[in-house]
């Protein structure tokens, strides 16, 4: 069913607010985490800005003051290093010569802590970067699912490497051991659970880490400060704050970065990636741009691929890697295909995070508003038109959905992430025009195919295979479930991630070998029986 939006009254008054829910105060953040101290910032802050504006009597609306967060220095972010560096130790601090055993008992005591601060995190969520209560409480259970499910694959994973192996008279045991002091920043769009799938493969594998929250998302880590300094030896995790100008720049000129995982731009990426004075030593783990397309043949459940392809591009506002960007839908269905898709965004409530079914809000993003307009603009003069009604209107930091239609290649929404509420879609006549954007494209994240004749699909398939690091088959683009490979080809990733997979990224395989003779086995079983390595061991972990 269509909503009837008053944009005008679509910002609440305070106390319309329900009080569960309603932010009081200014958080004054001046706390970082160094070497296992919360140390405290005296230098500048950075103002944290809420997309929920206000309204008040007279409907004039005002952003929401959130709070602030330390603006740090290259020679703040250089001490986290050094104390980074320090508990490392070249593989002989406490950290990363500590029994993989030990070690999860630590992660499983930050992740008892860490559920404790459910309610914070999650309010926190909401008001920092816009995201609904259902979608923020999603992501706080998923990212305690995810750190539970690396345990679980990182005792696999032992188990099996405690094995020996015996082959072409060799006797060995192959373990997998840190790689490190590793950098870890996360995106804005998730920036919990997306920060924790390289943040906490990196700690359990041993690894020291630097940890820079996102640019947007940033106060909610401030519950977690202090369940980060009880639940890890100093040094180990390190969280700093600030522009990245003034602090990661010195941390990866600085050479002793040995693992870089990052989450943004393919841009952003590469100019770090440039400053390292030894890049053959750095292991990277990437997240990058992506215009995922989908693709509709003629032959097609229309109904459930319309559906499909709305949470697909719209869910959290199309702030999503793995949203649909752009959809290429097939002439003969084309018109009908849009006149569905514009009922379906109708249907969609507008509205603040808390209040209930709301799935489209304010994106927090300073100038996204502005610079969506410009897409609408550009392809509106090149012939395309705003089909539904209320597309593209704004209000503030809201940004109501704009599907655009018919797009052609002339136009920037064509070829530019939009990473927002707009949906672009493309009437073609032959799939060969499909394919070839494909193959062109400088991304290569994922797709989607929508069919139901065999012949189409299993074709299409093969011809996207080596484009792209996952095809969907009739359902949206998307990362889960965690057990499977996550990847990118082109410009939109470096590096697989999943669970068991970023055990493997931020780790290295030695191995201790030895010829298969009586003396060999003597030494080693010495070594085993009379427990004088932490390497060389059978123990199994339950």
């Amino acid at each position: 069913m269509s909503q009837v939006i008053n944009f005008d009254a679509l910002y609440p008054r305070k106390g319309d607010i329900p009080e569960q829910f309603a932010f009081n105060g200014f958080i004054e953040q001046r706390e970082y985490l160094i070497n296992g101290e919360l140390r405290r910032w005296q230098g500048d802050l950075a103002p944290v800005t809420s997309p929920v504006h206000l309204r008040d009597d007279d409907g004039r609306c005002k952003p929401v003051i959130l709070g602030s967060t330390p603006l740090l220095d290259e020679a703040a972010a250089l001490e986290a290093l050094d104390a980074a560096v320090a508990a490392y130790n070249l593989g002989h601090g406490e950290w990363p010569s500590m029994p993989v055993a030990e070690r999860i008992r630590h992660v499983e005591n930050f992740l008892s802590k860490m559920r404790e601060q459910r309610d914070a995190v999650v309010k926190l969520l909401m008001w920092e970067i816009g995201k609904n209560l259902k979608d923020s409480e999603k992501e706080f259970d998923r990212t305690c699912d995810y750190i539970r499910d690396t345990i679980l694959s990182l005792k696999e994973l032992d188990r099996r490497s405690s094995r020996f192996q015996i082959e072409q008279g060799t006797l060995g045991q192959i373990r997998r051991v840190p790689m490190g002091v590793a950098l870890c920043m996360g995106p804005y769009n998730y920036p919990l659970n997306e920060t924790f799938t390289t943040l906490i493969p990196a700690l359990i594998m041993g690894n020291t880490v630097i940890f820079k929250p996102a640019k947007f998302g940033v106060l909610l880590i401030q519950p977690l400060l202090e369940v980060f300094r009880s639940c890890f030896p100093p040094g180990v995790i390190n969280v700093i704050y600030g522009r990245g100008r003034d602090t990661v720049s010195a941390l990866m000129a600085s050479g002793k970065v040995d693992v870089f995982a990052f989450i943004g731009t393919n841009k952003g990426a590469n100019d770090l990636k440039k400053l390292h004075p030894k890049p053959h030593r750095l292991r990277s783990a990437l997240g990058l741009d992506a215009k995922n397309p989908g693709v509709v043949l003629p032959e097609v459940d229309l109904e459930a691929t319309v559906k499909e392809c709305v949470a697909g591009a719209l869910s959290f506002n199309g702030q999503r890697c793995t949203a649909l960007k752009i959809l290429f839908v097939h002439e003969s269905i084309a018109d009908r295909f849009v006149s569905l898709l514009c009922e379906q965004v109708a249907g969609l409530k507008a509205g603040m995070p808390w209040e209930p079914g709301v799935a489209l809000t304010p994106l927090p993003e300073p100038g996204k508003t502005a610079y969506l307009t410009s897409l609408v603009e550009d392809a509106q003069a090149l012939g395309a038109r705003v089909m539904n009604d209320g597309g593209a209107t704004v209000r503030e930091a809201f940004f109501y959905p704009a599907v655009l239609y018919p797009v052609s290649a002339q136009m920037k929404v064509y070829r530019e992430e939009q990473f927002g509420p707009v949906v672009p879609v493309v009437p073609y006549k032959d799939i060969s025009e499909v394919i070839e954007y494909v193959r062109a494209s400088n991304f290569g994240q994922q797709l989607s195919i929508f069919g139901n004749n065999s012949q189409e699909v299993g074709h299409l398939v093969d011809e996207f295979a080596n484009q792209v690091g996952r095809i969907n088959l009739n359902s949206q683009c998307q990362r889960g479930p965690d057990s499977f490979p996550f990847t990118g080809r082109k410009d939109s990733a470096e590096g697989t991630l999943s669970v068991d997979d970023a055990l493997r990224v931020f780790s290295i395989r030695t191995i201790v070998a030895a010829k298969y003779d009586d003396s060999s086995k003597q030494l080693i079983g010495d070594i085993i029986n009379n427990r004088e390595s932490s390497f060389l061991t059978t123990d199994f972990i339950f």
